[in-house]
């Protein structure tokens, strides 16, 4: 005998709906205990130094924004951990029109992620062993005046030099697209 299919979309509608609450729970649960983060103990084993260079090459300001906070939480769980941060941030591409003051054609809904980038910017650069470039070839590239960007950014000739260099120093490089 098979039940009426009003009755099984209301009592799926019902299952789906638990699921969702009890799902939605554990995610704040989680959230609210940092204790409960699990460690990274098997890959920093012996790692004394983290040493990352974040290749950045985003053009949206709130993707770049979420990025950031994740790089940061990356720089906190490390020292958390006992291993030392050392991190570079090379912008490219259209990025350097998110680090950039110069601001006269964005659309008004999307200043508050430009100056989330700004704050996110500002707030890595104040932690030890933080260092910025942006790329003069991606500036020439999207007509970027150089001294437009973001104070503490070092203008260089070249990010993919920079990568090479940092990667040749044990860098691990991590793209950021």
């Amino acid at each position: 005998m098979s039940l009426p299919l009003t009755f099984r979309l209301r009592a799926g509608a019902l299952c789906l709906a638990a699921c969702y609450l009890v799902g939605a729970g554990t995610l704040t649960l989680a959230a609210d205990a940092p204790d409960t983060k699990p460690d990274d103990s098997r890959a920093l084993a012996s790692v004394e130094t983290g040493k990352v260079a974040w290749d950045i090459n985003v053009g949206n300001p709130e993707k770049l924004s979420l990025y950031l906070k994740v790089m940061d939480e990356t720089y906190e769980d490390l020292k958390r951990q006992g291993v030392e941060p050392e991190m570079v941030f090379t912008f490219r591409g259209p990025s350097l029109q998110l680090i950039s003051t110069q601001h006269t054609d964005v659309p008004l809904d999307q200043e508050q992620h430009y100056e989330a980038v700004a704050e996110l910017i500002k707030t890595l650069q104040a932690k030890p062993n933080v260092h910025m470039e942006a790329c003069s070839v991606a500036a020439r590239l999207f007509k970027i005046d150089p001294g437009t960007l973001l104070p503490g950014i070092d203008f260089v000739g070249n990010t993919f030099v920079s990568q090479i260099g940092y990667q040749s120093k044990g860098y691990a490089m991590i793209p950021i697209l």
